[in-house]
């Protein structure tokens, strides 16, 4: 029952973060990233507050290129790489995503804990990402 009022109520998607952010290159190293926090909700159920803690616990990537891949942490921007991916066409705009699974426990009236076997997994809104091609150039300095 906790866990359909959850889904009723809802959790917060996560967002794509991209550096280089908007436009990265084709065959280069794309960092991906995205926020994610344990949340909590305060529910009344049958007459009773029932308290809610949901913890993100898994993200999955989708590259919009045909290739995703499965995370245990959210990533992190530039400087860090924790999580890159190479887009192999130019010339295109992609639309990644990424989907936050959350592992939840609740307790009623300020009980003890009970865990919620089944996680919560929540669709996140895509990123517009176009992936271009540079072309070298060789200057005149000697």
């Amino acid at each position: 029952m906790v866990l359909q009022a959850l889904r009723r109520v809802g959790l917060p998607a996560a967002e794509v973060r991209t550096d280089p952010a908007d436009k990265t290159l084709v065959n280069l190293d794309t960092i991906f990233s995205t926020t994610s926090e344990t949340t909590i909700r305060t529910l009344s159920m049958l007459g009773h507050r029932v308290e809610v803690e949901a913890t993100p616990s898994q993200w999955v990537w989708d590259f919009d290129d045909g290739i995703s891949a499965s995370t245990s942490e959210p990533g992190r921007p530039y400087p860090h790489k924790d999580l890159t991916h190479r887009y192999r066409e130019a010339g295109v705009t992609v639309r990644p995503s990424v989907d936050v699974s959350y592992q939840a426990r609740f307790r009623v009236e300020g009980g003890p804990w009970t865990t919620i076997q089944e996680a919560v997994t929540i669709t996140g809104p895509t990123t517009r990402l176009r992936v271009a091609e540079a072309i070298p150039v060789l200057s005149g300095n000697r």
